[in-house]
């Protein structure tokens, strides 16, 4: 094996740590709001702007699918099958890339964990001063990693671009 690609499985053994740490505090967080916060409902952070509210969540994001537990668990499982895929493969030059898809992979484990074991996911972050849907921190991870690679690849594209046009003038 060469140094290289020892360097590289490091990496990956790095960023799948990561993710089981970020996989840990999610169902930490919601054991404590399934023990502490399910028996009151609600209790406010930031009275008029945050608070956090027990939700039971049988569906998707947003509320859809609701009751389609089992197609939500299959669908998360075949993403995570393939962000493993994207991880292991070695496919993914920029680290910046790679804790995109980390974000994301935590993520989606942390929810489908939810889903096996409970048969639901645990919500309970309330916006309260736009209407908005309740959410966790494992639909955190999942968000800003998609968005913040999606933007990623769009700068990238970009430079391409401008990089292009400077060849072309």
């Amino acid at each position: 094996m060469t140094r290289n690609s020892s360097n590289r499985t490091n990496i990956k053994i790095v960023f799948l740590v990561v993710a089981a740490f970020l996989v840990a505090c999610d169902q930490i967080i919601k054991y404590f709001v399934y023990a502490y916060l399910k028996p009151v409902g609600s209790t406010p952070v930031i009275p008029g702007v945050l608070q956090l509210s027990y939700y039971e969540n049988d569906g998707a994001m947003m509320g859809m699918m609701g009751g389609k537990t089992l197609l939500m668990t299959l669908l998360a499982a075949v993403c995570i099958g393939g962000i493993l895929f994207v991880i292991l493969s070695g496919k993914l030059q920029s680290l910046f890339e790679l804790g995109c898809i980390t974000l994301m992979l935590a993520g989606g484990l942390g929810n489908i964990i939810d889903r096996i074991f409970r048969g639901f996911v645990i919500d309970y972050i309330e916006v309260l001063f736009v209407d908005f849907y309740i959410f966790n921190f494992a639909d955190c991870l999942v968000t800003c990693g998609a968005a913040a690679v999606l933007i990623f690849e769009f700068y990238q594209m970009f430079q391409g671009k401008k990089k292009e046009k400077a060849v072309n003038d």
